[in-house]
């Protein structure tokens, strides 16, 4: 049995979101068992809308303060001890729990996983790595908006633990990592990409294609094809994360306001479906010791399912050990 614990108290919607999102994930995971931190009496008035519902798999961690999303990250998380965050973080260290499900504040998931979790040695920063949708597989992204000054050492890491999760998670066996830039000469871009571009070279145990543009991200690049991994720091990965994100909701305004008939295929709808986030639903934060998958602040009960499904999913391949073993390795070559 899978332990997950899932903050009921983060994100827009919470906690409805996160406990129908629980709920569903329990239907279609025999092997699961959800822990719901938070405020007990919120919680339960929340399952007693779903009478119908099996809970011998579920129960309710009680934590009674909350993290909100204005709040300053370390200070919340060292001044909140018993926020929902940190005490759902609290269990996987404790061993109580196998993962960790939030759509909270996402800089205090990060701060609260780093002292709790701890990181792996070699791994510079923890990252946050976000799927993106395209026309055949999905691209891994990450900084996805965590850290968003890198060295060229933590753009390196990067690149490390986006292929261990593109292995593991959706075996590819050895996935094409790019470097966003504004060029693909090598010659282009900041210092720090600059220096992250000849690192990368150096490094043997990374498929690099070289610099890729943001073109590259959805539609392949020209002379190497589907990219797998591509590795910026959080300011750009967010610019363009959030960029995305306005893109399928601009897709489908244009269409319900030009033909929205065509809403009505189900073969549209399979296409519409690709685009939306709640399938993915959430991001891994890759590098800490554990599994802690942080959502979108607005995610739907179909998000949190999916993120629970992520978590269940690292934490059966054993993701975080895989990584560990991986910058072990990392760290022994820097070294030679």
């Amino acid at each position: 049995m899978i332990r997950v614990a899932v903050d009921a108290m983060g994100g827009d919607h919470a906690p409805r979101a996160e406990v129908e999102g629980a709920l569903r994930a329990l239907a279609e995971q025999p092997e699961t068992f959800i822990q719901l931190v938070g405020r007990p009496e919120v919680i339960e008035a929340e399952l007693s809308r779903h009478a119908e519902a099996d809970r011998s798999r579920i129960t309710i961690r009680p934590a009674s303060e909350v993290i909100g999303m204005a709040e300053k990250p370390l200070a919340a998380v060292r001044g909140k001890r018993d926020s929902s965050i940190a005490v759902g973080l609290g269990l996987q260290k404790a061993g109580e729990s196998d993962a960790f499900v939030s759509a909270g504040n996402t800089g205090a998931v990060l701060a609260a996983s780093t002292l709790l979790l701890g990181i792996h040695a070699g791994v510079e920063r923890a990252t946050v790595a976000t799927l993106f949708p395209t026309a055949d597989d999905p691209v891994l992204v990450l900084d996805g908006g965590a850290n968003v000054e890198c060295s060229a050492r933590e753009l390196l890491g990067f690149a490390v633990l986006g292929s261990v999760y593109m292995r593991d998670i959706l075996g590819r066996e050895n996935p094409a990592v790019g470097l966003l830039n504004v060029g693909e000469e090598d010659e282009k871009g900041t210092t720090v990409v600059k220096e992250a571009h000849a690192l990368l070279r150096q490094y043997p145990g990374i498929n690099f294609i070289g610099n890729i543009e943001g073109r590259d991200i959805v539609a392949g690049h020209e002379k190497h094809g589907a990219v797998d991994v591509v590795v910026c720091d959080g300011f750009v990965g967010n610019v363009v994360l959030k960029f995305y994100e306005s893109v399928a909701r601009l897709i489908v305004r244009i269409v319900r306001r030009d033909a929205p008939t065509i809403l009505e295929r189900d073969d549209v709808r399979k296409v519409f479906r690709a685009l939306d986030y709640s399938e993915y639903g959430g991001a891994p934060l890759l590098g800490v010791r554990g599994v802690s998958i942080i959502c979108h602040g607005s995610s739907s009960a179909n998000a949190i399912k999916n993120a629970i499904r992520l978590a269940v999913q690292s934490v059966r391949s054993n993701l975080s050990q895989h990584i560990g073993a991986e910058m072990a390795q990392h760290e022994a070559a820097a070294r030679t």
